[in-house]
């Protein structure tokens, strides 16, 4: 790599040093690529390294760089792309899912769930554990709550526990006619089972995505998503929807 030297800029060096990181890990590396050690880079920017060190946390938690233990710096894959917007017309698990079903078991759902299912608060539901993986990585964490009256054919021989269990629910919730679903997102911060599941530490800010799935005029199921902060870009169309959208682009958000 040639050498780049920084000119005078009236935004704090390090600043300025993330715009040109940033500008060269899209012309100069791949995905997963471990980039140069701190003194190489120091040297070819011609800045300290606690400067360095400052633009490479920056990017860090932009979501474009990954610091991995044992490996290295290295090149963040793009932002996760999943529609939370009401036009998405489909059951969880239907064709298209990216989501891997990870386990199901029967438990009390949070007082707010239950609520909005309008189940007994103390009356157990399916919760079916789901992720999401992309580039080998964890970016999502699903909690999908689904009561025994949306699923009453559900048969515990053909699928007793498990990975199987759950995918068996799930299949059992597609057979009914899915009238319309809504989303809320927030802001939120990883609690311990979400920060362990995602490959954060606790408290990393995560944007937590929850749907109601509304059939016969009820509703039918209700997911907790729960997706790292730095994977995911949100954006607002002029239909009101919510987005978040997969783009090796990096814009202001």
């Amino acid at each position: 790599m040639g050498t780049t030297q920084l000119e005078t800029v009236p935004e704090p060096k390090y600043w300025h040093l993330k715009t040109v990181l940033s500008e060269a890990l899209d012309s100069e590396f791949t995905v997963g690529e471990i980039l140069p050690n701190e003194r190489d880079l120091a040297a070819r920017f011609g800045v300290a390294r606690a400067t360095l060190r400052q633009a490479l946390e920056q990017l860090e938690l932009e979501g474009r760089l990954q610091r991995r233990r044992g490996v290295g710096t290295t090149v963040a894959p793009p932002r996760v792309g999943v529609a939370v917007g009401t036009e998405q017309h489909a059951w969880p698990g239907a064709a298209g899912d990216d989501w891997q079903s990870v386990d199901c078991a029967a438990a009390v759902p949070p007082a707010s769930v239950a609520d909005a299912l309008d189940t007994d608060r103390e009356q157990p539901v399916h919760v079916v554990r789901r992720s999401r993986v992309t580039h080998g990585q964890p970016v999502a964490a699903e909690l999908l709550y689904i009561p025994e009256a949306s699923v009453p054919e559900l048969s515990a021989i053909d699928a007793p526990s498990g990975a199987a269990r759950a995918r068996a629910v799930l299949r059992e919730l597609q057979r009914l006619e899915l009238d319309s679903r809504e989303n809320a997102v927030e802001l939120g911060s990883a609690r311990a089972d979400d920060a362990k599941e995602l490959d954060r530490l606790p408290g990393a800010p995560v944007l937590v995505v929850t749907t109601r799935y509304l059939a016969g005029g009820r509703t039918a199921a209700v997911s907790v998503a729960t997706y790292r902060a730095d994977t995911c870009r949100l954006t607002f169309g002029d239909s009101g929807a919510v987005e978040i959208h997969e783009s090796p682009e990096r814009r202001a958000s």
